[in-house]
């Protein structure tokens, strides 16, 4: 039967799916082009310098997000929050004051690094270094800086301006200059990789700013301490579980890479790596459909609007799940396949993929459960469910992996990933009052009509 969508609704997201659907572009790029530099990297290295490549990346990525300290979701909440209540000042004030924050919280993050990576240095084995932690450092500050300023102009209204930059732009260009080096003999290690890597973000990074400048957008840097100081005293509680939220998150993407290179070896780091990435094709709609709709929950929802905000998680759910449904189908029928454009080495990785793409599909099917938790006020719940399930699948993940390898490592993932996305989904249904799920359509004929004028 037909779900007839009421007038006030069909704007709203016809507006959401037009934009989702440009940013759904931009993303299904995104993919292919991460992707092409994958297996670019794979093909041009050996496994063990394309395993310390993935290992740098993967710790350089959850580095980031601790150095960015909350602020990439703070501002995407905060700027529609705040204009809304007709404290466009005060908007602008914490957009700039976030990008202080980011980069200086970065350069120390980095800084750290860089020690940890000298103080181990004497122990390593003879003939293995740690430069792969140093690369790793000088992409903290680029890849931190770019998740701010794609949130930040996100929030302002931007799409294009945002993503195309870092996601496109620098995509394209990392795997060129690979084949170029490639083409004149010069075959990169994966420090040297991780370190041209943060050289072309950076100019990236620059473009964005003077182009976003000429567009109007706030985008610059707070240069005085006050606004730092205030921001962080007025919003620095709320940061703090943002970023433990951003931090719990990125943590269950990254964390078993680095976990299986230290317990096994950099080689299936680098196959895991390979399998985690891929899978994560399956959530390219949902996660493009979360960059637009997260500012329109958090308008809608802080305005009393709730039967607009479950319309847009509704198609939010069942336009992720679907196109999640498809993907994993592939990836069942022909992962092997897929797996080997790395290399003939990685097909054998088909079942971790397979595993990791299973309890992908349930974060699909679970809807943009996370970003309802982080724009109506319930990150501390979301870091304790959520954070708490995979804590707790990251210790077995631990027992696990000495004896069943990679393949033990994703069905703990799996399970403790559908067992989290189940919590969290509920506790928005029951606690805040939208359903996320996939059976959050039929709760639009329960949503109170008055709520949305």
């Amino acid at each position: 039967m037909r779900l007839a969508l009421p007038s006030d609704l069909s704007a709203l997201l016809s507006t959401g799916l037009l934009r989702s659907v440009g940013s759904l572009g931009i993303k299904v790029a995104t993919a292919g082009l991460t992707y092409l530099t994958y297996v670019v990297l794979a093909r041009t290295m050996s496994e063990d310098e394309y395993g310390r490549f993935a290992f740098g990346l993967a710790l350089a990525t959850m580095l980031a997000i601790l150095a960015g300290m909350g602020q990439s979701t703070a501002v995407l909440r905060l700027w529609p929050q705040l204009r809304g209540q007709g404290e466009s000042e005060s908007a602008s004030t914490t957009l700039a004051a976030g990008a202080s924050i980011t980069i200086a919280a970065s350069l120390v993050t980095a800084a750290l690094l860089c020690l940890v990576a000298l103080a181990i240095a004497p122990f390593l084995p003879a003939g293995e270094t740690a430069n792969h932690f140093i690369g790793a450092a000088f992409l903290i500050l680029p890849m931190a800086l770019a998740e701010y300023n794609s949130s930040a102009l996100r929030a302002q209204g931007s799409l294009w301006t945002a993503l195309l930059p870092r996601d496109i732009f620098w995509r394209v260009a990392l795997p060129l200059s690979v084949l170029a080096l490639f083409s004149l003999g010069v075959v990169l290690s994966g420090p040297d990789a991780l370190t041209l890597s943060a050289a072309l973000l950076i100019g990236m990074l620059l473009a964005q700013v003077q182009l976003a400048r000429r567009r109007g957008y706030v985008v610059l840097p707070a240069l005085s301490l006050a606004p730092v100081a205030a921001h962080w005293q007025r919003w620095g509680k709320l940061s703090k579980w943002l970023l433990l939220g951003a931090l719990i998150e990125t943590f269950t993407l990254n964390a078993d890479v680095i976990l299986v290179g230290l317990m096994l070896d950099l080689e299936s780091s680098g196959l895991y790596f390979n399998a985690f990435r891929t899978a994560g094709l399956m959530t390219l709609f949902t996660f493009a459909i979360e960059l637009v709709i997260a500012p329109m929950v958090a308008e809608h929802f802080h305005a009393g609007a709730m039967r607009k905000a479950q319309a847009i998680t509704a198609l939010c759910a069942w336009a992720g799940f679907l196109f999640s449904l498809v993907v994993f189908a592939l990836f069942a029928v022909s992962g092997d396949f897929v797996l080997s454009l790395f290399g003939p080495s990685y097909a054998g990785g088909a079942l971790v993929l397979v595993l990791l793409a299973f309890g992908l599909l349930f974060d699909a099917a679970t809807g943009p459960s996370k970003i309802v938790m982080m724009m109506t006020g319930h990150e501390r719940a979301y870091v304790a469910l959520f954070g708490a399930i995979m804590g707790l699948g990251f210790l077995v993940q631990i027992v696990v992996i000495p004896f069943w390898g990679v393949v033990g490592a994703a069905a703990v993932n799996m399970g403790a990933r559908i067992l989290a996305q189940i919590a969290i989904a509920l506790w928005c249904r029951y606690r805040i009052g939208l359903d996320t799920s996939l059976l959050g359509v039929f709760a639009l004929r329960a949503a109170p009509q008055a709520a949305s004028g």
